[in-house]
């Protein structure tokens, strides 16, 4: 758990991911049923909306990550795009250079990571004064518990929804869609019933009927393409599918005991799930990770060790917020040109740590030797990415790093000055190598 003091440790800044966790998993639900209102709020095309609003570009097709080399070569990949720009075919996770084939006029812009963050504070302030239990699900969706609400009519809870999102867009000038319903599966549903700023109430069996039934199941948390194509197997195409037989059994069967269950509760909105107020109780289930791209591939050794000193900060660095620990480590380094495939990696430490120090010497007795020889063939490192693969949450003594107490405290203080006059005012020397050029994101990211 984040530890709470003055200046409290950021965890999830500079963090660009979809979500907190893909699924209401057991640990984030309510112990005892009851009803429930959940209300979730969505952001449409969130980066690219900012975009429009700071610089008057209404209008324009436009894709936020991408850009143009000196020489005119179109770079990045999309990671938003304005409906101007949808319109054309344009998607999330395109490569720039097709968005450019798609509409050779879009207008490029690359992410700017800070911006979105203040922006997405404000709202979450403006949150709290509707609610005392807000989760930021992630930089542009939020769920409220909106209990509170149960046995007000109809037009009631539409007027607070209409009140809420007013005063976003009064104050941020962005606006969103708003679902509120029985479960936190079908509240994130609704939201998107009527994008880009529709509301949509989900209060009863037959709305659910009408509303979210029909949706197909790949659009309900946890289902992704392979989870859907073995539901397709069985017949299940659609939420309507798996309501009607009303057979856990089969998740069961196809899932294993825990994870199936809870899909099928998931799927057929009888999910409890908490909000999971931010830094507070939130913790990784899966651990955490950071990836980086590079604008151009680099055979510089020194600055990709270097660009792997600067995840190892990150990831123990949040490691410490969360007050978690790991041995084992992984990933993978991407080159430059097709002919060259992905090499996954892996490293451990005599035990669990989250000290920079002890998983960056780790790292560099496993991946030194190998990045050297890489460089040397001239084969241009493109892109890497580390995460942890295994957690530990007890605090219990080290036996087998004897200066860790002494590492503990200098990393804490550095922590400390860090958190409170903004990140990098103290880093390794090592950190100082990087890749040079551009990147999608104007800071660096990790997941």
């Amino acid at each position: 758990m984040p530890k709470k003091n003055d200046y409290s440790y950021q965890a999830e800044q500079d963090v660009h991911r979809i979500t907190l966790y893909n699924t209401v998993y057991p640990e984030h639900q309510h112990r005892h049923r009851k009803d429930r209102l959940y209300l979730h709020f969505d952001f449409a095309c969130f980066y690219a909306q900012v975009e429009q609003l700071r610089k008057n570009m209404y209008g324009i097709p436009l894709i936020v990550g991408g850009w143009r080399k000196e020489n005119g070569t179109v770079k990045g990949i999309v990671a938003t795009s304005s409906y101007e720009a949808r319109s054309m075919g344009i998607k999330t996770g395109m490569s720039a250079y097709e968005a450019y084939k798609r509409c050779p006029y879009v207008c490029m812009l690359q992410v700017d990571y800070a911006s979105y963050t203040a922006i997405s504070t404000q709202v979450h302030h403006i949150m709290n004064r509707y609610s005392h239990q807000i989760e930021r699900y992630s930089m542009d969706e939020y769920f409220m518990d909106a209990s509170f609400l149960l046995g007000k009519e109809e037009p009631q809870i539409r007027t607070f929804a209409q009140q809420l999102q007013r005063d976003i867009v009064e104050t941020t000038g962005l606006y969103g869609s708003i679902g509120i319903a029985r479960s936190k599966t079908y509240a994130k549903l609704a939201s998107g019933l009527d994008k880009p700023r529709g509301i949509s109430l989900i209060l009863s069996n037959e709305d659910e009927r009408m509303y979210i039934h029909p949706l197909p199941l790949n659009e309900v948390w946890g289902v992704g393409r392979r989870r859907y194509e073995h539901l397709l197997a069985e017949g299940y195409e659609r939420i309507r599918d798996v309501v009607k037989h009303n057979e856990p059994n089969t998740f069961v069967r196809l899932f294993g005991p825990h994870f199936g269950r809870m899909l099928f509760e998931t799927i057929t909105g009888q999910d409890q799930g908490r909000i999971l107020e931010e830094n507070h109780e939130y913790s990784p289930k899966w651990g955490v990770s950071y990836g980086h791209t590079f604008s151009e591939g680099s055979t510089d050794p020194e600055a990709i060790k270097g660009e792997l000193a600067i995840g190892i900060e990150m990831i123990c660095y949040r490691m410490r917020a969360y007050d978690i620990r790991s041995s084992s480590f992984g990933g993978h380094i991407g080159f430059d040109k097709n002919d060259y495939p992905s090499i996954g990696f892996r490293f451990v430490t005599p035990s669990f740590t989250h000290i920079t120090k002890y998983v960056y010497d780790a790292c560099m007795k496993e991946l030194a030797e190998l990045i050297d020889s890489f460089c040397q063939r001239k084969m241009a490192i493109r892109s890497l990415m580390i995460s942890t693969q295994d957690m530990d949450k007890t605090s219990q003594m080290n036996l087998f790093f004897r200066d860790e107490a002494e590492h503990t405290q200098r990393y804490q203080a550095i922590d400390r000055i860090n958190n409170r006059y903004g990140k990098g005012t103290v880093k390794t020397a090592r950190s100082l190598y990087r890749v040079k050029g551009n990147t999608h994101f104007l800071e660096r990211n990790s997941g």
